[in-house]
């Protein structure tokens, strides 16, 4: 496979932080200004430099109006850690966007998102409803402070749009997993495509599913990164490079990776380690 390296997209820009949002206890957005950001695809990633500290992939939570974008960051890590500690004025580099987006399926769609999963699949949303689909959003987290956007979503009221919250311990919509509701409307209604990103455990039975019900799926995977244009390797997965080939992965290709989607992926060293 030949690979074709962008080389605007693959050079540093260093841009402002305009805009710092706390969406949940341990969740961050960051908003800023990249015309080249501003014009990616829903489930496109960022390579975000924290000078001094680190290079992290990040996925878009805003794409656009040009020049807006923004990402979204959970609190895990040194360099997620160092993004939280930012204030408007402070400075970021930026390449990218790298990889493979979401595509947009006019008609009836499920959405199903984990946790801070909600972030690639929130421009996602946005355009599908631009575009007439009719869309059912499950958006799963362990408790009402921690669904990413529950405001956002809330003040989403048109007639193509259900949201459907779900929280583990009940304190917030429908007490129990986003797998769970997502498999309780498959059973109720027929969908043209579903959409998934979270936790990995959560896609796999979400994919599960899609496949018992005979629902086309794409899904957004995460996987350790080092370079974000294919040439490393770190992000392997079966034959597949996650950064180049994916983050969003279809139902013919997930087939191909069954063997290791759910079960295992590469730690910083190379080693193959379990999902969690």
């Amino acid at each position: 496979m030949v690979y074709h390296i962008d080389i605007d997209n693959n050079s540093y820009r260093v841009t402002e932080i305009r805009q710092v949002i706390q969406e949940t206890p341990n969740i961050k957005t960051l908003y800023f200004n990249d015309e080249l950001s501003a014009k990616a695809s829903p489930g496109q990633f960022l390579m975000i430099w924290i000078p001094g500290v680190d290079e992290i992939p990040m996925s878009l939570s805003t794409i656009g109006p040009t020049p807006s974008a923004s990402i979204t960051v959970k609190k895990v890590g040194e360099a997620t850690e160092a993004l939280h500690n930012l204030n408007p004025g402070d400075m970021i580099g930026v390449r990218g966007p790298y990889g493979k987006g979401f595509t947009l399926h006019k008609g009836r769609v499920m959405i199903v998102a984990g946790g801070s999963g909600m972030s690639p699949l929130h421009p996602l949303l946005m355009r599908l409803l631009k575009i007439g689909s009719e869309v059912t959003l499950i958006l799963g987290a362990k408790s009402k402070e921690n669904l990413l956007f529950l405001n956002k979503l809330l003040e989403v009221s048109i007639d193509n749009f259900e949201f459907v919250p779900v929280t583990e311990d009940g304190s917030y919509g429908s007490k129990g997993l986003a797998s769970e509701a997502a498999g309780e409307r498959m059973e109720d209604a027929q969908f043209d495509m579903v959409y998934a990103c979270g936790p990995e455990m959560m896609m796999f039975e979400v994919y599960k599913l899609s496949r018992m019900h005979s629902i086309p799926i794409e899904i957004c995977l995460e996987r350790y990164m080092r370079c974000g244009m294919g040439i490393c390797g770190s992000c392997g997965i079966g034959k597949y490079r996650v950064c180049r080939d994916g983050p969003v992965f279809s139902t013919s290709e997930l087939v191909e990776i069954e063997d290791e989607f759910g079960k295992y992926r590469l730690s910083p060293s190379g080693r193959k380690v379990n999902v969690e």
